[in-house]
């Protein structure tokens, strides 16, 4: 069945997005709970066409879901650590099998692959160095594969965003 929305969602995966869609963007990213009524009155659109926008940016992925951000601090997880992971061997069974295990644990916030020195980048938050000690001892140093690990201590954020520069 045709909708009226789907002419929007192809030409938005079609073109990429206009200054409108921009708009849009940078006021859910600032408030993820922001009503239709007040995003529209920000964009300056009226609230059918904005919500026509919004689902067609959904159904296109550019917006890929809502959430809350949370202070690591205030739910007990004040220590961000980086940790540098060289493989014995950067063959893609061995990068995927690495992977899909970090991806299993909680405490593996973000990863990525890289060029350089190091094969990945990840970023851990646990309670306290005991707990990050028993990471290290329980978790990555029993994945097969792993040539080295470098683990640096956050002191603080400078600057932290979600916000992308649109």
């Amino acid at each position: 069945m045709y909708k009226a929305g789907d002419d929007l969602v192809a030409e938005t995966a079609k073109n990429g997005i206009d200054a409108i869609d921009r708009r849009i963007l940078r006021a859910l990213q600032e408030d993820g709970r922001m009503t239709i009524q007040a995003l529209s009155e920000r964009v300056g659109l009226s609230p059918s066409p904005c919500l026509r926008r919004v689902r067609a940016l959904e159904k296109a992925g550019v917006i890929s879901g809502y959430g809350a951000s949370i202070d690591q601090k205030a739910v007990g997880l004040p220590v961000s650590v980086f940790i540098s992971i060289k493989l014995e061997r950067q063959r893609a069974g061995n990068l995927d099998a690495f992977g899909a295990a970090i991806s299993r644990w909680p405490e593996v916030m973000e990863c990525y692959l890289m060029t350089g020195q190091f094969d990945f980048l990840l970023r851990v938050v646990c309670s306290d160095l005991e707990a990050y000690e028993r990471f290290l001892r329980e978790r990555l140093t029993q994945l097969d594969g792993v040539a080295s690990i470098e683990s640096s201590f956050s002191l603080g954020p400078v600057k932290f965003s979600r916000v992308l520069p649109l």
